[in-house]
């Protein structure tokens, strides 16, 4: 063989080895463009039912109980993104609702997603959702899920901080009911409030729009 066919082999080689190298660099690049959350647009957020602030607020310092019976302060919501849901043991029907839904929600997200969200449930009821009671209720529908307690006060300072008003029906007695939000609340790794996604909850719209919402804070 000459000299000049072995050139020529080796550039025709090369070629190759360069088309194919770059194909690979695309195809790679596509790949994890398809796996990114796509960025959504406030108005988008909001169409999909998931309301977010600009600047993430300081909730502040507060003192409640787990369903453990440990406490439940600041360092409970810091280095994983936090789903809060306010309501009670005895609620009829939005409660055990939207706590499944929430099952089926964290059961849905994969990886880092799944590995550093957590779910907590705090009560709107303290004078009959002790920390046995809420042990009994909320690892029934999760038995990852957190519940929380405390004194009266307390729990209505934290919920004022988090935009979640809630109040006990008047005239019922024993069996009485309490009014509150279905909104589920999103704190982000900082404790910070972060925003909220306004019932009623769907299931792909919410993740779609949580994940955003990760992106957005992580870039």
């Amino acid at each position: 063989m000459t000299d000049t066919r072995r050139r020529q082999r080796r550039g025709i080689l090369w070629t190759v080895i360069v088309v194919v190298a770059f194909m690979a660099v695309v195809v790679a690049g596509f790949v994890h463009r398809i796996g990114l959350p796509r960025v959504m647009t406030e108005a988008e957020m909001k169409a999909n039912g998931a309301w977010m602030f600009e600047t993430p607020r300081d909730i502040g310092e507060f003192s409640l109980l787990d369903h453990q019976g440990r406490a439940f302060t600041p360092e409970r919501l810091e280095g994983r993104w936090s789903l809060i849901f306010f309501g009670f043991t005895y609620c009829p029907d939005i409660c055990p609702t939207t706590m499944s839904f929430l099952s089926d929600f964290v059961s849905a997200l994969e990886g880092t997603e799944a590995e550093d969200t957590q779910v907590v449930m705090v009560t709107v009821d303290p004078a009959r959702d002790t920390p046995e009671q809420l042990a009994q209720y909320v690892p029934y529908f999760n038995p990852e899920f957190v519940g929380v307690t405390g004194e009266f006060l307390d729990i209505h300072r934290f919920a004022t901080a988090l935009n979640t008003p809630f109040r006990k029906v008047p005239g019922e007695g024993e069996n009485y009911q309490v009014d509150h939000s279905a909104n589920v609340v999103l704190i982000n790794p900082r404790g910070d409030y972060h925003g909220f996604f306004k019932a009623p909850l769907d299931l792909a719209k919410m993740k779609v729009t949580y994940r955003s919402a990760r992106y957005l804070w992580d870039r």
